[in-house]
């Protein structure tokens, strides 16, 4: 069995169907269409209903693994001599109700985001639904030339996130979307709130990471730069030999690194 399938485990069937004609009955609908998703997920079971939602449902075993997760990842802040600064969920609904209300406050301020309907627990699973965004690309699924295109859209909708005190704090580019020529965030994590100048770093050095693949270094650190400041580089520059510790980022840290602090010297 493959690990991520063995971490996330197996919902009972029961348990769906239990899940299935709670959204059917709260939507007024004597039957729904369910379509499960092929998605490599540790933290929940992604499904689609009628082709207008996307359900997110969560274990208790998915809210273990989150908290093993997030325990890694402040471990891992330590070698950029932080304290950690990710947070934690106890409970499946505590999840589902906190993407709930990351979703929507992007969507407040402006952002893309998909629109968020509700957030509520079924029999201990915690059950999130959102709009279903039917015709979508990730970063990964884009040419260079459209990478190269997005890029400064990019960093703009993460300066807009920063400068109303929030974060993603998972940005990668499975987690960066486009739909109908718009880019949208989805997937933001739980960061202290109380710690923006570290999560404000964590976040840029994540999207330098998500890029340096596709651009090289001196291209994705001049266009952050016609964002970011030297100063915010530099503290994101503090980040990404962390960065580079995660699975799912695979970059030159060293390249980044040697670029950030050219710009740096020239601001000076």
């Amino acid at each position: 069995m493959d690990i991520r399938q063995l971490a996330r485990g197996t919902v009972e069937w029961s348990r769906i169907e239990r899940v299935v004609r709670t959204l059917a009955e709260r939507y007024d609908r004597e039957v729904v269409r369910v379509e499960f998703l092929e998605a490599d997920n540790w933290l929940s079971t992604p499904c689609v209903i009628d082709d207008e939602w996307f359900v997110k449902i969560v274990t208790r075993q998915n809210a273990l693994v989150h908290a093993l997760l997030t325990t890694g990842r402040n471990v891992g802040a330590f070698s950029s001599g932080t304290e950690g600064f990710f947070d934690r969920f106890d409970t499946p609904l505590q999840m589902v109700e906190h993407e709930y209300e990351a979703t929507r406050k992007m969507r407040e301020i402006g952002l893309n985001a998909p629109r968020p309907l509700e957030a509520f627990e079924v029999n201990g699973l915690g059950v999130l639904v959102l709009e279903y965004l039917p015709d979508f690309r990730t970063f990964e699924d884009l040419s260079d030339r459209e990478v190269a295109a997005r890029a400064p859209e990019l960093f703009e909708m993460l300066a807009t996130l920063h400068a109303h005190r929030l974060a993603h704090g998972d940005l990668r580019a499975e987690n960066i979307l486009v739909c109908d020529g718009e880019i949208y965030f989805i997937d933001a994590t739980s960061v202290h709130a109380d710690r923006v100048p570290e999560t404000t770093a964590y976040d840029l050095a994540c999207a330098m990471a998500v890029l340096e693949p596709r651009l090289g270094a001196r291209e994705t650190v001049r266009i952050a730069a016609g964002v970011y400041d030297a100063a915010g580089l530099l503290s994101a520059r503090e980040f990404l030999d962390f960065v580079r510790l995660r699975p799912d980022h695979e970059f030159d840290s060293t390249a980044l690194r040697s670029e950030v602090e050219k710009i740096a010297d020239l601001g000076r």
